[in-house]
């Protein structure tokens, strides 16, 4: 249920946002959007909806920290900076055997567990629109994603959102077996289908000239 600081708050970060654009061409605001989608799927609080729609205010426009926390009080405005932060530990050089350390780092500046999700939400939502990435950055996105990220959704029990990112992954890690497995799936369920209406039609079969449900 929208409640009037959640259309606050949607309306300031449009607005802050205004003239931005995702690589897709779409306006900015579709990305906290999408986050704030995922956050409550994930039925998560207010403040962390809140929070989902202001992440990137602070770190991408003209909006400061003591403006969040003026407008929208002392707790947003500390998750929004807790999300900033994590966002700044450099990972793109993490090799696999650092990845625990950065999982340890980022939990640990995670004082709000309220951070780790929208900021694992931010991921999520970036891993759904990658396709709009060159494919360099795909895979580097991609498997810092499966190193960093994923692990910590397993860790925090969230699995359906380890299962969605670890697909997303392995679409850009592995791009030809992804098609090849994707292909097999699709064939598999056409085929289940075809069994499906097949087994419907031979049993109504047998049911009319057994003439059951006949008056």
């Amino acid at each position: 249920r929208e409640t009037p600081i959640l259309r606050q708050a949607y309306q300031y970060a449009r607005s802050a946002h205004e003239g931005q654009c995702r690589k897709s061409g779409e306006p900015y605001i579709t990305h906290p959007l999408g986050v704030a989608h995922i956050i409550a799927d994930m039925k998560l609080d207010l403040p962390s909806l809140l929070t989902a729609l202001l992440h990137d205010t602070v770190e991408d426009t003209y909006v400061t920290l003591p403006d969040v926390s003026k407008l929208f009080g002392t707790e947003i405005a500390q998750l929004v900076d807790g999300v900033t932060k994590v966002g700044k530990i450099p990972l793109s050089s993490v090799e696999e055997q650092q990845s625990e350390n950065y999982r340890k780092l980022i939990l640990s500046m995670s004082k709000d567990i309220r951070v780790l999700l929208v900021k694992l939400a931010d991921r999520a939502h970036n891993m759904r629109t990658l396709q709009y990435m060159s494919p360099e950055k795909q895979r580097r996105i991609a498997k810092e994603t499966m190193d960093i990220y994923v692990p910590l959704a397993h860790r925090l029990g969230i699995h359906w959102l380890k299962t969605e990112l670890e697909d997303n992954c392995f679409r850009y890690i592995s791009p030809e077996k992804y098609e090849t497995l994707d292909e097999l799936v699709r064939g598999s369920e056409e085929e289940r289908r075809k069994y499906e209406e097949a087994v419907v039609e031979m049993l109504t079969k047998q049911m009319v000239e057994a003439g059951v449900g006949q008056h």
